[in-house]
């Protein structure tokens, strides 16, 4: 099956289904079995005001990757990340301006490729709008 589709599309859809995990459970589960198909992935929790937490989401996605082994401690391997993060980022910034945002971080490598995507809850109290950013960076 992975002969036939892209590279780039298998990272993303395990990235997605990653960031789309309820509990921690879920996410161990899913972890394991996309190992199985040489895809390595994490999950980080975010949240606060959108405009000062955009750095403290992208030191995230770097630290979480590195703890898990998806990228080593190279400029090249970290830059890959930080601008996937940054575009997957940007997809929701005209929503959340001036907004709380809570979610969680998905992370997925397979073989050269390196995808995040972001699921954001945005909003005031229990007032949120959904938005999924999703990066893509080939190392």
């Amino acid at each position: 099956m992975k002969d036939s589709i892209a590279d780039s599309k298998i990272t993303a859809s395990a990235a997605i289904r990653i960031a789309l995990t309820v509990n921690r459970e879920d996410e161990s589960a899913l972890k394991s079995s996309l190992i199985e198909k040489n895809i390595r992935a994490a999950a980080a929790d975010f949240g606060g005001e959108f405009i000062s937490s955009v750095s403290k989401i992208i030191e995230r996605c770097i630290v979480a990757a590195q703890r898990e082994g998806i990228i080593s401690n190279t400029h090249v391997e970290e830059g890959a990340l930080a601008g996937a993060a940054r575009e997957a980022i940007s997809q929701i910034t005209s929503k959340a301006i001036g907004l709380n945002v809570g979610g969680k971080i998905g992370i997925a490598r397979y073989n050269d490729h390196i995808s995040v995507c972001m699921f954001f809850g945005i909003g005031l109290l229990h007032l949120n709008e959904i938005a999924v950013g999703l990066g893509h960076r080939a190392i």
